[in-house]
């Protein structure tokens, strides 16, 4: 049985792993979750789940959760989330945060698994997700990651890899883009690719002009067409910064230059993207949008197990189309791109974390009313071409670079 640790557990993305987990019963067993604010769904969670530990956001929470649940070990903030790890014993670490928040706790599950690899494996084993062979039968030793926190990768990419390379601690993505393209590398390890295809559904403003964007309303940026996320993530996706993010995490996650990673509007978001190979195949992953399919995935990985999920109706489907991304998604699209380009070119990832950071406080201040949606990707276009980009050598230089986004967005909006 592997023991799982849902980070975010009260979200869309774990709510999910629990159903998940409901579904298999004596294949995996969640040993510790944490939520944020969502106290009284994380007391339904303990009541069906019977978790060894908890994390809770506030102190005064944690004390009432210590008062009724004296069987459960109770954590909060940062720290306690930090805490809870180290002194946890889990398999599977989910991290499903939102924000930059997720960075820290990714590191540490790294950090654990590398120990308990090097206690196991006198040379410390060897290899990452997709790109060891011997790693894709033995599915890792010890600890892996089910990454569902873009921000890790987008704004700690070069660090958490080397960390994850080092420590043979395997990332297997949960987003059902990253998902899909690791998913068509199993087996090709050794293969070179030419080109990586994420598909992007084109959100609920796919054909909007500037004209039609300057009066959309925050109810319609939370109406997307195929999938039910969370209330940030489902923003990016209007923006489509979402799928920016996925062009850096899928540098990251491969290896691969981005010159080599494209993107194509798919709205019926049954195609989850692509891989090409120097060759001239093309292997695609598709399912209908279900994000249990690649939590799934990510819990049984190497292996794949039975599910009850609705099969694909290719009859039904009749066709699938795919658009060049244009306008106002284009245009985030280029932010993502140039950030990472100065990344390959130069080595300073200041600018990933600046795009991501500021994009964070602009989404913020979307989300509770304060600024009209295009001032997201006004404002954030503004902030890069004023910021001196610079090398990332630590978690420390991360967020201060984080901290600096921050003011700059409240410099404009306060």
């Amino acid at each position: 049985m592997k023991k799982v640790a849902i980070l975010g557990s009260t979200g869309s993305v774990g709510t999910q792993a629990l159903s998940v987990i409901a579904s298999n019963p004596r294949r995996l067993k969640p040993v510790l979750l944490s939520c944020r604010s969502r106290v009284d769904m994380l007391r339904m969670q303990i009541q069906r789940f019977h978790p060894e530990a908890v994390v809770i956001e506030r102190k005064e929470d944690a004390a009432e959760f210590r008062r009724e649940y004296h069987d459960i070990r109770v954590y909060w903030g940062p720290d306690g989330l930090d805490q809870a790890l180290a002194e946890t014993d889990f398999d599977i670490m989910l991290n499903a945060l939102v924000g930059i928040a997720g960075l820290r706790p990714t590191l540490a599950a790294i950090k654990k698994g590398g120990e308990i690899r090097e206690k196991s494996e006198p040379d410390g084993g060897k290899g990452n997700q997709g790109d060891k062979a011997d790693n894709d039968e033995k599915g890792g030793s010890g600890i892996s990651i089910a990454l569902a926190n873009k921000e890790t990768l987008v704004t700690g990419g070069r660090l958490v890899m080397d960390a994850s390379n080092k420590a043979g601690v395997p990332i297997v993505p949960v987003d059902s883009e990253h998902s899909a393209i690791f998913q068509c590398l199993q087996g090709n390890h050794e293969n070179p690719i030419k080109r990586l295809i994420l598909t992007a559904s084109g959100g609920p403003f796919r054909g909007y002009d500037r004209v039609r964007l300057s009066a959309v309303t925050l109810g319609d940026a939370l109406q997307h067409p195929n999938w039910k996320m969370g209330r940030k993530i489902t923003v990016d996706s209007a923006t489509m910064l979402n799928k920016g993010f996925e062009i850096i995490e899928a540098k990251w996650l491969y290896g691969i230059e981005a010159s080599r990673i494209e993107v194509a509007i798919h709205p019926q978001s049954i195609v989850h993207s692509l891989v090409e190979f120097e060759d001239g195949a093309l292997l695609a992953q598709l399912g209908n949008p279900d994000m249990k399919v690649p939590i799934s995935y990510a819990f049984s990985w190497p292996e794949r197990w039975a599910t009850d999920n609705r099969a694909l109706d290719l009859i039904g489907l009749r066709s699938l189309f795919f658009e060049e991304p244009l306008g106002e998604g284009r245009r985030s699209l280029d932010m993502a791109y140039r950030v990472l380009r100065e990344s390959e070119e130069t080595g300073r990832d200041s600018g990933l974390v600046v795009l991501n950071s500021a994009n964070e406080a602009l989404v913020e201040l979307f989300l509770t009313g304060k600024i009209p949606f295009l001032t997201i990707i006004d404002t954030l276009e503004r902030i890069l071409d004023r910021h001196i980009s610079r090398k990332i050598e630590s978690v420390e230089d991360i967020f201060d670079v984080d901290k600096e986004a921050r003011r700059a967005v409240a410099r404009r909006w306060k």
